[in-house]
């Protein structure tokens, strides 16, 4: 049972180097879905050149596109030009980002509805979802935006999968999924897992994304994520 839950993984990586990107191609199959996060001080050229080297060493890079950080929506459309012409990107995964708003974008939303991915070869996206909650947003609201999300993706063509935050509660994550369904929502969910690193990295990281659960913690050794994805239709 365990073997068929990991079947299908993918992996989060933040800013590897060329050697890193290497030696992950050494030890997971050919096509796995490497998301790229998208870190404040990351730009364009970076991003670009992460998903190259990803597709180069035949691994599926999906680049993290955070809605509030985009300036202009011509940047959104030259960065999808050239993450398509250069490295075939074919995935994303759609976030609104912690930030202020920057630009035209105020939210994820807004960059499915308006940012003709499907014109820029974009065939499929990744929409952020939270089984203990957003640390900004309440529980309603987040469900609406859900909801909306969902439904644009759908009515511009976009297969759509759901990727939801790391989690310490397995019983968390498991109500979560059980209210989604019984809500309908019946897409394909990637639940995410801490990968190794360490405790106090651990702490931090969930300090800052919300995550209310702590118990089940581990001290590891490197900082690899990785997303189960639950092939429950």
């Amino acid at each position: 049972m365990v073997g068929q839950f990991a079947r299908h993984f993918s992996i989060e990586v933040t800013r590897p180097t060329e050697n890193e990107v290497t030696g992950l191609a050494d030890i997971v199959p050919a096509g796995t879905p490497i998301y790229f996060s998208a870190v404040p001080t990351v730009g364009p050229d970076e991003l670009v050149a992460a998903a190259t080297s990803l597709r180069k060493v035949r691994l599926e890079p999906v680049i993290h596109v955070a809605a509030r950080r985009i300036a202009t929506a011509e940047a959104l459309q030259d960065l999808l030009a050239r993450l398509r012409g250069d490295a075939d990107v074919r995935q994303l995964l759609v976030i609104g980002g912690d930030v202020d708003a920057v630009g035209p974008f105020a939210d994820a939303l807004a960059v499915i509805q308006k940012g003709r991915l499907r014109e820029a070869g974009i065939n499929a996206i990744g929409i952020a979802a939270y089984p203990e909650g957003h640390i900004k947003f309440p529980a309603d609201r987040m469900e609406a935006a859900l909801d909306s999300k969902i439904a644009a993706a759908r009515a511009a063509g976009l297969q759509v999968r759901l990727v939801s935050q790391f989690s310490f509660s397995p019983e968390a994550v498991v109500g979560w999924l059980r209210r989604l369904r019984q809500c309908g929502i019946a897409l394909p969910v990637s639940i995410g897992l801490a990968g190794p690193t360490s405790l106090t990295a651990l702490l931090r990281f969930a300090k800052r994304c919300g995550v209310n659960s702590l118990s089940g913690i581990n001290t590891p050794a490197s900082a690899w994520t990785r997303n189960c994805a639950l092939r429950v239709w």
